[in-house]
Order: C-alpha cells, then sequence, then structure tokens
C-alpha cells in the first residue's frame, strides 16, 4: 500500500493562497509606513519651522498677595505679532490669576517682566502658550 502525502508538490500548481495574502499585507504595511512617516516629518516640519513665535518663562516673582510679576524671554519673528498667556496659582492649586500679554515689538527676542493680578495669593507662575496673529 502507498502512503499518502498531505501536501501538495511546491511550486506544482503555482502560489498558495497564503503566499499572495502575505505579499498583500506587505504591500499596504509599506504604503501606510510611507503615509505615517509623510504625515510625522509634515507636522514636525510645520511645529519645529512653521512656528513664529515661542516663548520661555526666565523665572516669576510673588510681589504680594494680588501681584506676581513674570519674567518672559520670547523668541519670534520680527514681523511677527503675538499673544502669550499667564497663569498663576495658589498653594492649593486653583487658578488664582490668568493674563493675555500682547507682543508686537518689531524684534526677533523680546525680554520683559509682565505683571499679573491674582486674587489670592499665588505660589506659582507658569507660561501656558504663546500663539502668533
Amino acid at each position: 500500500m502507498s502512503a499518502v502525502q498531505g501536501r501538495l508538490p511546491d511550486g506544482r500548481y503555482g502560489r498558495s493562497a497564503d503566499e499572495r495574502a502575505d505579499r498583500k499585507l506587505r504591500i499596504a504595511g509599506a504604503v501606510l509606513g510611507v503615509v505615517f512617516l509623510g504625515l510625522m516629518s509634515w507636522f514636525g516640519w510645520y511645529y519645529v519651522v512653521d512656528s513664529r513665535i515661542s516663548a520661555e518663562m526666565i523665572k516669576f516673582d510673588v510681589v504680594s498677595d494680588t501681584e506676581v510679576q513674570v519674567h518672559l524671554e520670547v523668541r519670534k519673528d520680527t514681523d511677527a505679532r503675538g499673544v502669550c498667556t499667564l497663569r498663576t496659582r495658589s498653594e492649593d492649586g486653583a487658578e488664582v490669576g490668568r493674563k493675555d500679554v500682547r507682543v508686537d515689538d518689531a524684534a526677533d527676542r523680546v525680554d520683559r517682566v509682565w505683571t499679573v493680578r491674582t486674587t489670592a495669593r499665588a505660589t506659582s507662575a507658569e507660561l501656558v502658550g504663546c500663539t502668533a496673529r
């Protein structure tokens, strides 16, 4: 009696369905990978190069129970105008002051101290962010 083989001879009947599916998955994965890399590059370029204004808080000083002075360094294009938002918080974390400061100077670097009025004694100050206008 002869033994029965469970597999077909390799290469005799063309590609199997699994090989075709694997090839399609590899192609789809490569296309999605290229699209993902393209999107990440575009977002990165927009975030780094196209930013027209950015700022850094150098320090803050709690002057009184109702006032905090915030020292900012703003970097921007010379002709750019923008607004930076400052926020102060009390010891329990509640927001006690907020101020939008306009940066309209015709310079590429602005180094200035702004005063934020508060409703209670602040223990911290932070730069929320800056937007170009």
